[in-house]
């Protein structure tokens, strides 16, 4: 997860026009990274120069740590396409035709609406920390503009990099909403991937201590 000090950023990743959006938090990319690097030099070296049930503690550990930490910071994504809005979070693949979206919305956390449901956008962080620091940067540059008695042609106000993420969702859900292929019921998937290698570990855990 981000921390407070350094708020995600965040950004779409554009290609040719038919390819997806593709939002993804840069901090938690870099945090699954050393995470596992931190995770396979340990659990590796106990495994190696462990004893007794050493080595086992380790395996099992790395069973559990490695696709929660995978989880928690490779998968999160958000893919915008023309036809719907498919949003991978932790433990759970949502796909959601732009017809079936109601709305799009950066609180405390980014989430999108349809169906009467809320599903929370993993991918794009909110950072309270990051919204003062736009806003203070906003004022700053309104009282420069005041000063000189005119503000730069085009300029439009500043916004946390969350808030610009969903405010750009939010256009592509109104623009595509009523294509003829944009239409159907929201579909979630659960990541089984992830779940069944974190509870093999967690099992192995489990066996390792009662045997102990």
């Amino acid at each position: 997860m981000t921390s407070p000090d350094t708020p995600s950023s965040p950004q779409p990743e554009t290609g040719p026009e038919y390819a997806d959006r593709v939002y993804r938090s840069g901090s938690a990319l870099a945090g699954g990274v050393l995470l596992l690097g931190l995770a396979g030099w340990l659990g590796i070296d106990a495994m190696i120069r462990g004893e007794g049930r050493t080595p086992w503690f380790a395996l099992a550990g790395l069973l559990l740590a490695v696709p929660l930490v995978v989880a928690f910071t490779f998968r999160p994504a958000v893919f915008a396409g023309e036809d719907r809005l498919r949003v991978r979070n932790p433990f759970r693949t949502i796909a959601l035709p732009w017809g079936a979206v109601e709305g799009v919305r950066a609180g405390y956390s980014s989430e999108v609406f349809a169906e009467g449901r809320t599903f929370q956008l993993w991918a794009i962080p909110v950072s309270l920390r990051a919204r003062k620091k736009t806003a203070r940067r906003s004022a700053r540059s309104a009282a420069a503009d005041d000063v000189r008695g005119a503000s730069p042609a085009g300029a439009g106000p500043d916004r946390a990099p969350a808030d610009e993420a969903v405010s750009e969702l939010a256009e592509l859900a109104e623009r595509y909403a009523r294509r003829e292929t944009a239409q159907g019921t929201a579909e979630v998937r659960w990541a089984y991937e992830v779940l069944a290698p974190a509870a093999a570990g967690a099992v192995l855990l489990a066996v390792v201590a009662l045997l102990g």
